[in-house]
């Protein structure tokens, strides 16, 4: 479990960057949806961790704050790009 949480966090920032340095807007936005599809893995992996008994639940509370503020962030920005995009 530890090792999958790693990953799908790692894979968030990971993605973006690859999506921005790719330079067109529907690649930026295909990564961006990647890593929107990984903060929905993180959060449900930390959820079963609390369902194991992995994680207290504070814990988990403030990590499920902090990744709900990064989907709503990538649904801004990726929001954003569309609109951009569409009217370009």
């Amino acid at each position: 479990m530890t090792s999958q949480m790693r990953r799908s966090a790692l894979s968030i920032p990971d993605n973006i960057a690859e999506g921005y340095g790719r330079k067109t807007t529907p690649e930026y936005l295909r990564s961006l949806y990647i890593a929107y599809g990984s903060t929905c893995l993180f959060e449900i992996q930390m959820l079963l961790s609390g369902d194991m008994d992995y994680l207290d639940t504070e814990s988990i509370s403030g990590l499920l704050r902090d990744i709900r503020d990064v989907e709503r962030m990538m649904k801004a920005l990726i929001k954003s790009l569309e609109n951009k995009h569409l009217n370009s």
